[in-house]
């Protein structure tokens, strides 16, 4: 009995970045980043890297003051090990962190981190 050759199966490099399409998309995915792990730095630092991404780094670089290639570094897993973990003054204070809908001071109506009690 002849065999047929194995065919290689191809994989692909998941980005969530690309599925995270409009504002909601990318609040839903922060608030389930932050019922999975919202004491891990580095598993924050990550989500935070991939909503970056998927807003687009240049315009958020311009937005908070930062360079593009600073950004980046800050986001990178090498950069990770140096930053304390983003919710750690929220979570301090007795808030949950959320994004939240409303208009930022720039008045872009763009969600953003926001403390609840």
């Amino acid at each position: 009995m002849a065999t047929m050759p194995k065919a290689k199966l191809k994989l692909r490099r998941w980005d969530s970045a690309a599925y995270l399409k409009t504002e909601e998309d990318i609040a839903l995915y922060w608030e389930a980043c932050l019922e999975e792990a919202a004491e891990d730095p580095a598993f924050i630092t990550a989500a935070l890297a991939i909503i970056a991404k998927a807003r687009g780094m240049t315009a958020l670089a311009r937005e908070t003051g930062l360079t593009r290639e600073g950004l980046c570094k800050a986001l990178s897993p090498a950069g990770r090990r140096s930053c304390p973990a983003p919710t750690a003054p929220v979570r301090r204070s007795g808030g949950a962190p959320h994004l939240d809908g409303g208009a930022r001071q720039d008045g872009r109506g763009r969600p953003g981190l926001a403390e609840t009690r």
